[in-house]
């Protein structure tokens, strides 16, 4: 996590020595109960399964968990073993039981997986809440095999507590280049606009995505957690899921993804991570947030069917 010297166009996110010292002094710990004001906003280190029982019950209106999947991984000072499908699947409940109380009655509920992890965690999702959808997002990285077929999607699973929930279709339209524009008698354009000489189409999301970049070197967002979801992801969850001022709970908080993308929408955040060094990034990344909002395929409302530079920065870079 050590500061280092980067390429020119490297732009991860490091930690140095003094600044996860600072850092380490906002994040908090739990000892005791603790009531909601008390830990809004916060980033909170200690193991979720521990100081579970220190918070309060139903206050989140959208939790999302980007859980240790189902095989052997180290995630800097925390390692995870990867069990057979029985086992992980107790280990997911045993966790997820935990987290119901508190949840609001129309919270939403949004469960990160690969394909193995997902044949353990649909069981438990249907036992305990209605299952309303699988996302599967392609995120290009994947080593190939002589054996077996690419890895290079994966699973977010979408549930709710009641029926009664949130879902904000229009916030989470994809903007998409028009291949076959038709036009109306009256020769007006047939459910497109013309945008800088291209011609655009607003479209329903559906339960594919494959307009997602994982965060690489050059890109603002990234960091060295080897799991990092990317920031354009996470907001169209909490952009579909919630409304601003809502609660968004991270359990497994990771660099900060979750947090980050909630302040940059105006949503308040509650994360947990066991991990020091990971604690802090996330600190980082919403310190960062304050001077910047953007996110990367996110720009003026609409998200772009590619995960590019937005339309602001874009625009910044030509008039220098």
């Amino acid at each position: 996590m050590a500061e280092s010297k980067k390429a020119p166009q490297n732009r991860t996110i490091v930690l140095n020595k003094d600044e996860k010292e600072y850092f380490l002094k906002k994040i908090i710990r739990l000892n005791k109960s603790v009531s909601v004001a008390s830990i809004i906003n916060k980033t909170i280190i200690g193991n979720f399964f521990k100081i579970k029982k220190y918070l309060p019950n139903n206050f989140v209106d959208l939790l999302i968990v980007d859980p240790p999947y189902n095989l052997h991984k180290n995630f800097n000072t925390i390692k995870f073993k990867g069990m057979n499908n029985d086992a992980y699947s107790l280990w997911f409940e045993s966790f997820f039981t935990l987290c119901l109380p508190l949840l609001k009655e129309n919270a939403s509920i949004y469960i990160c997986s690969d394909w193995k992890s997902s044949i353990a965690i649909q069981p438990v999702l249907e036992k305990h809440v209605i299952v309303r959808n699988r996302i599967t997002w392609e995120r290009e990285k994947g080593r190939g095999s002589k054996t077996n077929w690419k890895n290079n999607t994966e699973d977010i699973w979408f549930a709710t507590r009641s029926d009664k929930y949130i879902f904000n279709v229009d916030d989470v339209k994809v903007k998409r280049k028009v291949l076959a524009p038709y036009k109306r008698e009256d020769g007006k354009p047939k459910d497109w606009a013309e945008s800088d000489g291209n011609k655009y189409r607003l479209t329903h999301p559906s339960n594919i995505w494959t307009d997602i970049t994982v965060p690489f070197w050059s890109m603002q967002e990234n960091t060295d957690h080897p799991t990092q979801k990317p920031e354009k992801l996470i907001a169209k969850l909490i952009l579909a899921s919630s409304n601003k001022g809502d609660v968004v709970l991270d359990p497994f908080l990771g660099s900060g993804t979750t947090s980050a993308v909630a302040k940059k929408l105006e949503r308040n955040f509650i994360g947990i991570e066991l991990d020091e060094d990971f604690a802090c990034l996330a600190e980082k990344r919403l310190k960062l947030a304050e001077d910047s909002d953007e996110i990367q395929g996110y720009s003026d409302g609409v998200f772009w069917e590619r995960n590019t530079l937005s339309e602001r920065e874009n625009t910044r870079k030509k008039k220098k």
